[in-house]
Parts: structure tokens; sequence; C-alpha cells
């Protein structure tokens, strides 16, 4: 029997059957995460909000896990425009991971054409570390 966990806590967000994130033993994965209104599939209009959302997001995944955000090793962005979206991530960034000694590694790349999002993002987290 498999030792996998769906995460979803109080806030499962997608329409397909797929968790939040899956942890395994003490690691865990986040699917991706869009800066929807948390409980609705609404998407503020600027991505100062949604990037607000996607981190209120990846902190109830990994809470939902049993972990905080001081377990998360890497964050990785989406964004639509990656030049000009960087430093409303880092505002956001700092508040999350106030220590700059330590901080998740971080990655921001492309959105993919037709989202309707202005960003998304997915983590990876080590439990009890």
């Amino acid at each position: 029997m498999s030792n996998r966990r769906s995460v979803n806590g109080s806030n499962a967000r997608h329409q397909n059957p797929i968790p939040n994130a899956s942890r395994v033993g003490n690691i865990v994965m986040s699917s991706v995460i869009s800066g929807t209104n948390p409980g609705t599939r609404d998407l503020p209009e600027d991505l100062a909000g949604q990037i607000a959302n996607v981190f209120r997001h990846i902190r109830h995944d990994v809470e939902a896990a049993g972990g905080s955000v001081d377990d998360i090793v890497k964050v990785t962005f989406w964004m639509q425009d990656p030049n000009t979206g960087r430093g409303a991530i880092n505002d956001e960034w700092v508040k999350m991971f106030p220590n700059e000694a330590s901080r998740p590694a971080r990655h921001t790349q492309p959105l993919g054409a037709g989202s309707r999002s202005l960003v998304s993002a997915d983590f990876v987290a080590v439990l009890g570390t």
C-alpha cells in the first residue's frame, strides 16, 4: 500500500480529480497553483492580487500537508511577463520568507499562451527538516 496522501485541506481548488498537493513521507509537491480568489475560480484583474492569492494558497497547502513555509525548498513561478512581474513576486516573497539566509530556491519562467492567469506556481517542501 502506498503511503502517498492527497492534500487539499479545506480549500480544494482543482476541477479535475487532482489534489492541491501530494505527500509521500516527508516530501510534499504541489499541483499548479493559480491566483484565484480563495473559495472561487475568480481571478483578480491585477497581477499583485493574483500573486498575493498564490502565496496564500502556498501557505494553505503546505500547512494542510502538516508543514510550514519553513519546509519549502523550491518554488517555481510561471508568468505572462516574467520581466515585469518579478518586483510583485519579490514583495510577497520577502513577507513569506523574511530571513535572507533561509529562503527557498526560486525559478521564474514564461506562462504558456492562452492562460487566463497572469501568474501560477508550484512548490516542493520537505517536512520536518
